[in-house]
């Protein structure tokens, strides 16, 4: 085997909601790995265009566009963008979601399905409509999901279940569309940015390698499935530091 220090050259990733966080240090990976990079944003519009310029320094091509994630011809606009910008599309990462807690008696029908309509409905849209994109290169589809959607919390009901979901629609995904795109799904446990409390300090200390997980972690996992054997598919990986095994 040989090692390219830029291995996704020439390739072409759709990061959704990367503009800020866990998006947007994969964003960044994919484009040290040499891959032309198109995220997506809602509200964000200044730390998108703020995110492309950082994409930019690594010396592929990097654009944003704006996509209501709730709107489905909103999405189908985004990827043909995507594809008419690039020319092709190569690796979707549905990272964009929404977290919420609330206790379970207390959770409103509109709460549960705001949760579902962003962490999994939107998901299989993005997915649909790049579909005939990712078949065309033999792509590869990564969805973030989580800790929360293989471990109950009892007072994030909806969030895990949507997380849960989510998990299954990867290993749908990879069933139906094998063998021309691969799926896998990462299951992020705690991951902090910049100062933390006492609760998370309280988390780092439960968890087996002794420290929360760093948006950086997620980042390691999502260029292993994006460059790594495309007969690797259907796979839930937790970056999790151990959390799970508690």
């Amino acid at each position: 085997m040989t090692y390219s220090p830029r291995p996704l050259a020439g390739k072409t990733a759709l990061v959704t909601g990367a503009a800020k966080r866990i998006g947007r240090s994969i964003a960044l990976a994919l484009a040290e790995a040499g891959a032309n990079v198109a995220i997506t944003y809602r509200g964000s519009q200044g730390e998108a265009e703020a995110t492309v310029a950082e994409l930019a320094d690594f010396d592929v091509e990097a654009f944003a566009v704006r996509c209501d994630l709730l709107d489905p011809e909103d999405i189908r606009q985004a990827v043909t963008s995507v594809v008419e910008e690039f020319g092709q599309l190569d690796v979707l990462v549905n990272n964009a979601g929404i977290f919420a807690s609330e206790a379970l008696e207390a959770i409103q029908p509109e709460q549960w399905d705001a949760m579902f309509a962003t962490n999994t409905r939107a998901p299989f849209l993005v997915a649909q409509a790049a579909y005939p994109h990712l078949k065309a290169t033999k792509g590869r589809i990564l969805n973030i999901g989580s800790l929360g959607g293989i471990h109950p919390w009892a007072t994030h009901a909806h969030y895990c279940t949507s997380k849960a979901a989510l998990h299954m629609l990867s290993q749908t995904m990879a069933k139906a569309w094998a063998p021309e795109i691969s799926v896998n799904c990462i299951a992020p446990g705690m991951i902090v940015q910049g100062e933390v409390g006492e609760a998370y300090e309280h988390f780092a200390a439960k968890t087996p390698m002794q420290r929360n997980g760093a948006a950086a972690d997620v980042a390691a996992a999502a260029i292993f499935f994006a460059t790594g054997p495309h007969f690797i598919t259907g796979q839930l990986l937790a970056v999790d530091g151990g959390l799970g095994l508690v």
